[in-house]
Formats: structure tokens, sequence, C-alpha cells
């Protein structure tokens, strides 16, 4: 029997904080810079990610860090934690990453660290991950997301072309949580206030309802994945989108930590496209 691949653990990017921005009542922009972005790069995808670092409380690791060292030097409980994020914004010049958190008080663990960073803190992070870009190709566009999503969906726009047409639906709580984001003037950019409401009960209502314009669409749906999974069967068997226009998966699970979602993630995808493979026309 051929031996298997030893699967080597990424290697983890150091940066320091450079400044941070309240940019909505529950969102904080982190700009992350430093020589230890020098060999980095996130300007191929528009839903870049990378995955954070947090060390476990109390434990010290050996420098230089190595994730592979310490996963087998270290009980597992005493590995760092990671949460993922997406690129906001990607500056090779000034070697600058942007990153915007979603934060509600102590809630979690990256968004009170992201509340509190202050320049010059060090962070560490593994990535970039990634694969959509919207297809300048295409003859409209379709953008769906909460919260979590809104980074990539604002990247995305800010990405198209000038001549670029579509919609952009993105749930926030409120009114506050709406921020300026550039778009071509051919997509219409609809935020969606959440209120007291499920998590994207307003998304599935508004795309439902939406007129499609003709002509091949490339959609970008991602967020909560209740939602999303009611998404993915509108779109495959009622507007019949075939699957390699669209990116779509659930970012988080309502009632599951970030290390639960992501321990059943891929199955719970799978087996969601396997349910919803659209009938084949006779």
């Amino acid at each position: 029997m051929a031996e298997q691949p030893v699967r080597k653990a990424p290697k983890a990017h150091e940066a320091r904080v450079v400044r941070t921005e309240r940019i909505t009542p529950h969102m904080v922009r982190v700009v992350l810079g430093g020589e230890g972005l020098s060999g980095f790069s996130a300007d191929e995808f528009t839903d870049h990610y990378i995955k954070l670092i947090f060390p476990a409380q109390g434990v010290t690791y050996p420098e230089p860090f190595d994730m592979a060292r310490i996963r087998e030097e270290f009980p597992r409980e005493q590995w760092p934690t990671t949460r993922t994020y997406t690129v906001r914004a990607w500056d090779p010049d000034h070697h600058e990453l942007t990153v915007d958190f979603v934060v509600h008080g102590d809630e979690g663990l990256a968004g009170p660290w992201a509340a509190g960073a202050r320049a010059g803190e060090t962070v560490r992070f593994l990535g970039p991950g990634g694969g959509y870009a919207p297809d300048p190709a295409a003859d409209w566009h379709l953008l769906v997301g909460d919260e979590s999503a809104l980074p990539a969906v604002a990247a995305s726009l800010e990405r198209m072309p000038e001549g670029a047409v579509g919609h952009a639906f993105i749930e926030v709580e409120s009114p506050d949580e709406e921020h300026k984001i550039a778009a071509p003037p051919g997509v219409a950019l609809h935020w969606l206030h959440r209120g007291d409401r499920p998590v994207g009960e307003a998304l599935l209502a508004a795309v439902r309802a939406l007129d499609f314009p003709p002509g091949d669409v490339h959609a970008f749906v991602h967020g909560e994945a209740g939602f999303v999974k009611e998404l993915r069967r509108h779109l495959r068997q009622d507007r019949r989108i075939p699957r390699d226009r669209l990116s779509i998966s659930g970012y988080w699970r309502l009632g599951q930590s970030d290390e639960a979602w992501r321990a059943v993630k891929r199955e719970w995808n799978e087996q969601v496209e396997r349910e919803q493979e659209p009938a084949a026309v006779a």
C-alpha cells in the first residue's frame, strides 16, 4: 500500500495592529501590517479569508511559532483556537490587511478581541483561502449575505467593472449597521433590516420576490447556514441556476459554536447539495 502523504500544518503569518475603527455600532475594522506580511497576498478572490489564531489561556508556545510543533508537543486542550474572517481589503503596496469584525459586547472570541485591539499588538493568522470573484462575463450578478458575508459582498462590488449590473442584498440588524459601500451604478444595493426577525428571513423573502433579469447570473450567497440552505433550494430548483454559477455556503450556523460547525460543515454542505439537486427536465 502506498504511503499516505503527511499533511503539513500551514505556516502562520505574524502581523501587528496598525489601527482600528468602529464603523458601525456592531462592526469594528482592524487594519494589520508589519514585516510579517511581506510574503502575504490576497488579491485573487473577493472572498479571501484568514484564520486568526488565539492562544489557549495561560499557555505559552515556543518560538518561532509552529502549528505543527504545537500539535505534536501540546495536548489538544492547549492548542490555539482559530476563528475565520473574510479579508475586507488587501493593500499590497503598504502591506496592510483590513478585516471587519461583528462585535456584540463580550460575546464570542474574535469580536471582543477586535473591540479591544490596540496599535502595536501582535496577532497571528493562517491563510488566505478563498474561491470566488465576480465573473466579468456574467450578464448580471446576485449577491446575498448577512453581516458575516458583508465584507465579501463589499469587496466583490468594488471589484466589479463599471458596467456591471445586478442586485446585492445585505441583511443587518438595524439602519445603524449600514455603511458606505462602493458599487457600480447598475448594481442595486438593498439593505434589509432584521429587527426581531430570525436571521435570513428578510433575505429569503427578498430573493424569492425578485424579478430575475434575463441572461447568465453569477451568484454569491453566504451567511447563516439555515437561510443559505433554503436559498440554495430556491436558486437551484426554482430558478434553475447551474451549480457552477453559484458560490454558496454557510459561514456559520445558529446554535453551534465555530468549532462544532466547522467539524460538520463539509458533510452538511455535501448532503444538502445531494438533496437539492434539481430533477432533470424531460
